[in-house]
């Protein structure tokens, strides 16, 4: 139900990104998220947690493309792959940090009885952490240039001035129709649309259920926990080195399409090495959480190469409402039988959109 809500609210709240201060809405979302999250404690039956999972994507919607746009504002497009693949690496952070709290907790309240259970613990910590972080955000980030209170009126001008060679300035809050028909005409959208589509079917059915996926190892559903946390590790490094590659040798598709491999290659582990062989399985897992490379190298490339800010928010847009459809139809294979027949589908698929992003004769600018 995550996902409808984030395919609900992905074209309006990019409306909302260009039509209000971007770091105050952004800001704002963040704080809602936080706050939404610490009503999944409160929930009693199936239909509280679908309302709850709905309202989740919902408040999420607008984080990805806010922080994108936000990015542009700021850096040279030279300099927005790295930073993109800053950013989005705390989604690896988080997974080591959620793994880390979520194992210490488990056996907290199995050896120590606690008022509340558990998993209820779980929500209200990391709720009320992102809300603090969301209250932060709101008093550290500006909306743009003019507005930066941790910058001198000169540092100001400065700051416009040195991406000036972007040739998009920092945001323009009328929205023009002719963008919209040009963005739904362009076939290098669809392409965004179609790989974040394909490459996330088997994100949905893997990366959302990466505990079951080891638990299938023959680990224990609080091994799963702790297990899971090096993948975080692998996620930060490879996008965090891959985005500053990209950048530094002016083709961030090509360096991102090794994350593409190891991905496969790790696949390749997990499906073809002895059941019994559940090390060797594990670090196949570890090794797909580079993944997220490919996915992150195009978001940057919306950021930096997609002029006019109707346009650039209606690809953004679009790329991440394929994001959604993909992880929808991935969410339907759970057991375990299907993620490892997902396994397949995931190398198959990636082998497809390596070969295929990398065999045009005429690739998407990257600079």
């Amino acid at each position: 139900m995550f996902y409808f809500g984030y395919i609900a609210w992905e074209y309006p709240t990019n409306r909302l990104l260009q039509r209000l201060p971007i770091g105050k809405y952004s800001a704002a979302c963040v704080i809602a998220w936080g706050l939404t999250l610490c009503c999944f404690a409160a929930v009693k039956d199936f239909a509280g947690a679908v309302a709850v999972r709905f309202m989740l994507g919902v408040c999420e919607a607008a984080v990805t493309p806010g922080f994108a746009l936000i990015t542009s504002q700021w850096y040279t497009r030279k300099e927005q792959g790295a930073r993109t693949g800053i950013w989005f690496s705390f989604n690896g952070f988080a997974q080591i940090f959620g793994g880390l709290v979520a194992y210490g907790i488990a056996k907290g309240t199995e050896h120590h009885e606690a008022s509340i259970a558990g998993w209820k613990i779980v929500f209200l910590l990391t709720g009320c952490l992102t809300m603090v972080v969301g209250v932060i955000f709101l008093f550290t980030v500006p909306d743009n240039q003019m507005n930066a209170r941790w910058l001198s009126k000169d540092d100001r001008i400065l700051a416009l001035e040195r991406i000036r060679i972007n040739q998009q300035g920092v945001g323009n809050k009328h929205f023009k129709w002719y963008q919209v028909r040009e963005a739904l005409l362009d076939p290098i959208t669809w392409a965004f649309f179609f790989y974040a589509l394909i490459a996330d079917i088997p994100n949905g059915g893997l990366s959302n259920f990466f505990s079951q996926l080891i638990t299938s190892f023959g680990y224990t559903a609080q091994e799963s926990l702790l297990y899971g946390t090096p993948g975080g590790a692998v996620e930060v490094i490879t996008l965090i080195a891959g985005g500053w590659l990209g950048d530094r040798l002016g083709n961030r598709i090509l360096v991102s399409s090794s994350g593409l491999i190891l991905s496969i290659i790790g696949m390749s582990l997990i499906v073809g090495l002895p059941l019994d062989n559940n090390k060797g399985r594990l670090g196949g897992y570890y090794l797909t959480q580079a993944s997220p490379m490919p996915f992150v190298a195009f978001l940057s490339l919306i950021s930096s190469n997609i002029a006019g800010y109707t346009k650039k928010t209606t690809v953004a847009a679009l790329y991440l409402i394929g994001y959604c459809v993909g992880n929808i139809i991935g969410r339907f294979r759970r057991d375990r039988n299907e993620l490892e027949f997902d396994a397949f589908r995931k190398t198959a698929f990636e082998i497809n959109q390596w070969l295929t992003f990398q065999l045009r004769p005429t690739n998407i600018p990257t600079i």
